[in-house]
């Protein structure tokens, strides 16, 4: 139910985000930022819980997971977590595989975390490095030629990603896609073998196929079914003195079920009594996952290659002293220099068994 009737009740600053006067701001908010939500002003912190049961949040350093793809080249990426739209694995390729892949289950968008080299695709060749999205659609059929070692998020999407509706800024939309890289046609030679593996990833079970013939062997392509890259450092970060803005201002491409967000470097709010650190808030229709690319919030670094989930309805939020470092640095810092990935998800998400030995206890 959408409404445009708003009500204040007991104490309240005049305006959101901003004069919280000792109160901690807590977002109780349906679709994603976008649909009706209630701001409670509470005394206490609300991310400071103990938690018993399986909706937890969880905090697993990616560093530290191994792929059966870090050390054998006929290894594959390691499930992270999944549901019915999606799923989210980590790919440490350290050398090129002896057989192709072929997602038949949906689209598959790379995140490059560390590590350069090219995936060579049935569309062409397409370098990569830190930074870049790779998309590959639906049922193509590529390899991953890393140069040396490499880290990798790799989000499949049931459905097909799509670039969101640019809405009031148009043209002036963030992601340009005049600035995608876009492979050009190139019939590959080698590897030569007697038959080529082509695996077939798709969920429960394993089917390969086996050519005689190389199966990247098209001398060219039409159409608007492709394969691209895209680096965050093309990405424009949409920015506001007076207001810190929600996160699906960020949004990058979407799937049913799926968004795709960029946090990324960007001036700081400067207006006085502005909050510069996102607010608490249960996410009541979204689970949220964050990789954390690099960079710094207001001289803290970011803790790269951390990922980060948390279940819908449940609070969280970034603790509360560093929301007084912000507060008392409001004169010395003026800009946000994080990059983080985010992915929120309509369905609830299953940690897999490997997240859940990895990741610290359950005390939030």
């Amino acid at each position: 139910m959408e409404s445009f009737i708003q009500l204040r009740k007991g104490t309240t600053p005049r305006r959101v985000h901003r004069d919280l006067d000792g109160l901690k701001e807590d977002e109780m908010g349906r679709s994603g930022f976008t649909g009706r939500t209630t701001f409670f002003y509470r005394r206490n912190d609300p991310s400071v819980y103990r938690v018993e049961g399986d909706l937890r949040p969880l905090d697993v350093q990616t560093n530290d997971l191994e792929p059966t793809d870090l050390r054998d080249a006929a290894g594959e990426p390691l499930l992270l977590l999944s549901n019915d739209d999606c799923r989210i694995l980590l790919s440490r390729r350290g050398e090129a595989a002896p057989f192709y892949e072929r997602n038949v289950d949906g689209d598959e968008l790379y995140f490059v975390h560390r590590g350069t080299g090219h995936f060579e695709t049935e569309f062409g060749r397409l370098p990569y490095r830190p930074g870049d999205y790779v998309y590959l659609p639906k049922a193509t059929t590529y390899r991953q030629v890393p140069d040396g070692g490499s880290h990798l998020i790799v989000i499949e999407a049931r459905e097909e990603f799509r670039v969101p509706e640019a809405g009031a800024l148009g043209r002036y939309f963030p992601y340009d896609p005049a600035l995608v890289t876009v492979p050009e046609p190139e019939a590959f030679e080698e590897p030569r073998r007697d038959e080529h593996e082509i695996r077939l990833r798709h969920r429960g079970g394993r089917t390969s196929l086996f050519t005689r013939h190389h199966p990247l062997d098209a001398e060219g392509w039409r159409g608007d079914n492709f394969a691209f890259s895209f680096n965050i450092d093309d990405y424009d970060a949409i920015t506001s003195e007076s207001v810190h803005l929600p996160p699906t201002v960020h949004l990058f491409m979407q799937a049913t079920g799926v968004y795709v967000m960029n946090f990324l470097p960007r001036p700081a709010e400067s207006v006085p009594g502005v909050e510069r650190i996102p607010w608490y808030h249960r996410n009541v229709d979204y689970d949220e996952v964050a990789f954390y690319h690099g960079g710094s919030v207001f001289g803290v670094d970011m803790p790269a290659g951390l990922l980060s989930l948390v279940p819908q309805g449940v609070h969280h939020g970034v603790p509360e002293r560093a929301r007084e470092r912000s507060r008392r640095r409001f004169d010395v810092d003026t800009r946000v220099e994080w990059q983080v990935i985010a992915v929120d998800t309509r369905r609830r998400l299953t940690p897999s068994r490997a997240v859940l030995e990895a990741a610290p206890g359950e005390d939030a």
